[in-house]
């Protein structure tokens, strides 16, 4: 499988998501939980991968995500412009 990294990150939302998750007193199994409600398949383990910038995510699931946070996508998204300069 080829390796998809952008400036040696699998993604960009990871610390942006902790950030908007504990804000909201919401643990890594709520948002699961949430998630799934929506149809995505995605388990505690998995947020954990994904904060600990160890997974990609896809748009439907940054998506899902931000509507499960109430948040924006150019919030979650915006510190990949941190990364190119």
């Amino acid at each position: 499988m080829k390796k998809i990294e952008f400036y040696n990150n699998k993604n960009i939302i990871s610390k942006r998501l902790i950030e908007a998750r504990k804000a909201q007193h919401i643990s890594q199994a709520q948002l699961a939980a949430r998630l799934q409600t929506m149809n995505v398949n995605i388990d505690q383990q998995i947020i954990s991968k994904i904060e600990n910038n160890d997974r990609q995510v896809t748009d439907y699931e940054v998506a899902c995500i931000c509507e499960c946070l109430k948040i924006e996508p150019e919030w979650l998204l915006h510190d990949y412009k941190k990364l190119i300069k």
